[in-house]
C-alpha cells in the first residue's frame, strides 16, 4: 500500500512539473520596434507614504531618453516627505486627500493624475518600481505601438530581492503571472484576466472612453478591474514580463507588509483566472509537496530505492521552480532547497486571504482598513 501511495505521489509531482511548464510557457517582454512612433507621454505615479521608495523611480525617469514626456506624482494623503521628494526630483505634484465618499486611494489618485495630464499616452507606474535602462520608456511605447497602439499594455515588473524574507514572494509572483492566463501556449488563446497594476500603458482616448480608474473606483484589485473594463469595451489587453525593462522591490518594510500585500490580492484574483489555468496552478502546488512527502516516507521505512527516487524528484522539482522564478525576479538559489516551505507559506497566506476577503470582508493596506 505504501508503495502505491508513493508511486501516486511521484506521478502527481511529474504532472506538477508539466503543469508549471504549461501555465508559464512563455515570458514575452517589451522590445523596440523602429517603425513605431513616439507620441507624447504622461507618466502618472500614485503615491502614499512612499518617501523611502519613490526616489529610485524618479531618478530612473529623469535618465530616460524619451523625447516628449511629463511626470506627475499624485500624493495620496501621505504623512511623510513623498511630495517634497517628488518636487525636488522635478515632478509635477498633485495632492489627493481622503474623502468621505470612499473615493480616496489609488484609483482616485490615478484618475486625478489623468485629468491633469497632457500626453497622448498615459503610463501608470507604482512608486516602488524602477526603470531598468535609459530606453525602457521607449521599449514600452514601441511595444504598445507595434501591437496596434490601442487597448492596454501591462507589464509585471521584475522582482528585486534584497533581504532573505523577500524570497517568500517567489511563489506568489509566479501565480500572479499565471493567473493572467496569457503566459500559456499562444495557441490556447485564453482571454486575459486583467492587468498588472505596477505598470500600465494606454492611450488617453481609450482611458477616457472606458471610464478609466473612475469607473472601477471602490474595487479592491484596481489592476484586474481596469483590465476587465478595457476588455469589456472590446479593447485588447496585453500582459508581458518586465525583465531588463522595469523592476520593483516588493514589501521592503518587513514580513508583515508582505503578508498584508498578498492577503489583499490573492483571493481577489481567483475568480478571474481561467478554469484551465486554475487547474494547472492547483496541480503545480499539489505536486510541490509530493517529493518531500515521498522522501520522508521512504526514509522513515528504510526503502533505499525510493529514497534515491524521492531525492532525485525533489531536486528536479526544485530546479524547475527555480527556473521559473528567475524569470520573475532575482530570487535566491536557496529556494531550490527550501521550496516546499515556500509553497506552504503561500498556502497559509492564501487561506487567510480567502477568510479576509470572502468572510471577514476587510483587509489592511498601507495603514488603511479597506472594507469590501
Amino acid at each position: 500500500m505504501l508503495t502505491v501511495l508513493m508511486a501516486t505521489g511521484t506521478l502527481v509531482a511529474v504532472l506538477g512539473v508539466l503543469a508549471g511548464k504549461l501555465m508559464l510557457w512563455r515570458f514575452p517582454v517589451p522590445k523596440k520596434h523602429p517603425e513605431t512612433s513616439r507620441p507624447s507621454l504622461s507618466v502618472i505615479i500614485p503615491a502614499r507614504n512612499e518617501a523611502h521608495r519613490i526616489g529610485p523611480l524618479l531618478e530612473s525617469l529623469m535618465d530616460q531618453l524619451y523625447p516628449d514626456m511629463e511626470v506627475i506624482v499624485v500624493d495620496d494623503d501621505s504623512s511623510d516627505r513623498t511630495a517634497e521628494i517628488a518636487r525636488i526630483a522635478g515632478a509635477r505634484v498633485l495632492r489627493s486627500a481622503s474623502a468621505p465618499d470612499g473615493t480616496a486611494g489609488k484609483s482616485a489618485a490615478c484618475w486625478m493624475g489623468a485629468a491633469a495630464a497632457n500626453g497622448e499616452l498615459f503610463l501608470f507606474l507604482d512608486a516602488d518600481t524602477r526603470l531598468q535602462a535609459q530606453d525602457s520608456l521607449d521599449k514600452l511605447v514601441s511595444e504598445y505601438g507595434a501591437r496596434g497602439g490601442n487597448g492596454l499594455l501591462s507589464v509585471q515588473p521584475y522582482h528585486t530581492v534584497m533581504r532573505p524574507y523577500e524570497n517568500l514572494s517567489a511563489v506568489f509572483n509566479l501565480i500572479v503571472m499565471a493567473g493572467m492566463n496569457t503566459f500559456t501556449p499562444a495557441r490556447w488563446n485564453l482571454p486575459p484576466a486583467g492587468a498588472f497594476g505596477g505598470c500600465i500603458l494606454c492611450s488617453r482616448a481609450d482611458y477616457i472612453g472606458t471610464g478609466g480608474h473612475h469607473a472601477i473606483r471602490g474595487e479592491l484589485m484596481d489592476d484586474l478591474a481596469l483590465g476587465a473594463a478595457f476588455r469589456d469595451s472590446g479593447l485588447p489587453v496585453y500582459c508581458l514580463g518586465g525583465r531588463n525593462v522595469i523592476s520593483l522591490r516588493m514589501y521592503p518594510d518587513g514580513i508583515r507588509s508582505l503578508v498584508e500585500g498578498w492577503t489583499k490580492s490573492m483571493a481577489s484574483g481567483v475568480s478571474s483566472t481561467h478554469p484551465a489555468v486554475t487547474a494547472l496552478v492547483s496541480l503545480w502546488i499539489a505536486g510541490a509537496f509530493m517529493p518531500a512527502a515521498t522522501l520522508a516516507a521512504a526514509a522513515w521505512n528504510g526503502m533505499a530505492g525510493w529514497i534515491t527516487a524521492g531525492a532525485a524528484l525533489y531536486l528536479l522539482y526544485g530546479l524547475e521552480v527555480f527556473r521559473l522564478i528567475r524569470k520573475a525576479g532575482n530570487f535566491r538559489f536557496t529556494t531550490v532547497l527550501l521550496y516546499p516551505f515556500h509553497f506552504l507559506f503561500f498556502t497559509a497566506v492564501f487561506i487567510w486571504s480567502l477568510y479576509a476577503v470572502r468572510i471577514r470582508k476587510r483587509v489592511t493596506w498601507r495603514g488603511r482598513q479597506v472594507d469590501l
